[in-house]
């Protein structure tokens, strides 16, 4: 890795970009028989938020469990739906080998990144705006606001995720998860 990388503060969430509902994208129907890169994860969860006839029949909201749908799953990605209120946290996590894109539909996410130097910096994502990141990138998701929606993409297809707690002592330790377990923060 350059040193001007290691020096440059990554949050993804901070590139956060605007989508226009009538951009032409990568849609479910347009994939390519690969793993997709960031930037095409980011077309497609920008594309599926675009086409609210494809989720909103799944729209529901908990405090005491998040809601979540799967939207699809192929060998190559796969692509989620997720309900939020203020109280849905994920807890610190990863998702192992697979990079990921957020489009958030309704409402605002609050996504913390964790820093040695500055600890959790939050940055805050609204609605029509979509990021991406790759499979080394940890963070922290809730719902900023009540009635928050969001579309998620992975590819590869999520088997496996981190889930991260710092002890009272500050030690940051890592378990692994099944990506069937839902994330939640850890004691």
């Amino acid at each position: 890795m350059a040193s001007s990388q290691l020096t440059e503060r990554a949050l993804p969430a901070e590139r956060a970009v605007e989508y226009e509902p009538d951009a032409a994208r990568l849609g479910l129907a347009e994939l390519p028989d690969r793993d997709l890169g960031i930037d095409e994860l980011r077309d497609l969860v920008a594309s599926i938020a675009c086409d609210p006839d494809t989720w909103t029949h799944l729209v529901a909201f908990d405090d005491e469990e998040r809601v979540y749908a799967a939207l699809h799953r192929d060998a190559h990605v796969d692509v989620w739906l997720l309900c939020w209120t203020p109280v849905n946290d994920t807890g610190w996590h990863d998702h192992d080998i697979s990079s990921g894109a957020v489009a958030v539909v309704a409402g605002e996410l609050v996504e913390n990144n964790l820093t040695l130097g500055d600890g959790a910096v939050e940055t805050r994502i609204g609605a029509g705006h979509a990021f991406s990141f790759g499979p080394e990138h940890i963070h922290r998701l809730n719902g900023a606001v009540p009635g928050s929606v969001s579309v998620h993409a992975y590819s590869p297809p999520l088997r496996r995720m981190g889930q991260y707690a710092v002890s009272d002592a500050g030690v940051l330790r890592r378990m692994s998860l099944s990506s069937s377990d839902e994330l939640r923060p850890l004691d």
